[in-house]
């Protein structure tokens, strides 16, 4: 997603624009990886050294809730990235050394959805966690 798309959702659902969100959504658009609410800290407080975890969370979940962001949990902490703006359904392997993501071009589900015959599956996050070429 980029940045004018997330201001616009935004504002049409009555956030205002700041600083800080501005200063959060850009440093989510100069990178592809997920990153933490501790990341985010250690760059605003530079520039805001009052800067609080409680506000930065509270930012990322209102872009969660939205669908400005994607969340997933690596190593017992959530981690956040811009929303994908693929125009085809996808899921993701995320490197967890050093956060890159590789998209994988396809859904599972067809083939899980067989292996459970009457039952309705209503949503699902498929995620593959392991080591890139890079790290490995």
């Amino acid at each position: 997603m980029n940045i004018e798309k997330a201001w616009d959702i935004l504002k049409n659902e009555g956030y205002k624009k700041t600083d800080k969100r501005e200063q959060i959504l850009s440093i989510f658009t100069e990178t592809e990886k997920y990153i933490t609410a501790k990341d985010i800290l250690n760059v605003m407080k530079k520039e805001h050294p009052g800067m609080s975890y409680d506000t930065i969370y509270r930012n990322l979940s209102t872009f969660v809730n939205l669908g400005i962001l994607e969340e997933t949990e690596l190593t017992g902490e959530k981690h956040f990235r811009m929303q994908c703006e693929a125009d085809h359904h996808h899921h993701h392997f995320i490197c967890m050394s050093c956060g890159n993501i590789k998209e994988i071009p396809f859904c599972p589900m067809e083939v899980l959805q067989n292996a459970i015959p009457g039952y309705e599956i209503e949503n699902h996050k498929f995620e593959i966690y392991g080591n890139c070429p890079s790290c490995h």
